[in-house]
């Protein structure tokens, strides 16, 4: 299912892990996107207020609150629903993927990021595709 194109720029990268931080920030850098990044869930939401981005890119293993719980928390929240969610994650069962999209992410890719992967999918969400895989 199509939904209306969304121009994304700004994009919210949540990762526990400062190597996984600066690897997206550059490959999203390198490709025009303007990058905000949160070390936990709580620290997300404090972004999501200040930098409003059009997209989040959402570990899963976190401590305290995880990358499941946040995007439920978002995708349940009127005020940032309309926000897409790529779970970025080394869980890569189909189990966790469906969990994810479950919770209300968009799509999930697993780590290692494949660079092309990632902004392909990004494409497709920015394009209005709701890809469900």
């Amino acid at each position: 299912m199509a939904t209306a194109p969304t121009p994304i720029r700004k994009i919210l990268v949540v990762d526990d892990s400062k190597t996984e931080l600066m690897f997206l920030s550059d490959l999203l850098g390198k490709n025009g996107y303007t990058v905000c990044t949160a070390e936990n869930a709580e620290a997300a939401f404090g972004q999501l207020e200040a930098e409003k981005p059009d997209l989040i890119l959402m570990d899963v293993v976190m401590p305290n609150q995880n990358g499941y719980q946040a995007t439920r928390a978002i995708s349940k929240d009127p005020k940032y629903s309309h926000i897409p969610i790529i779970m970025c994650t080394s869980k890569s069962l189909e189990t966790d993927r469906v969990w994810g999209m479950r919770q209300g992410a968009r799509d999930y890719v697993t780590k290692p990021v494949n660079a092309e992967e990632l902004l392909s999918k990004i494409a497709a969400i920015a394009k209005g595709d709701n890809p469900k895989t």
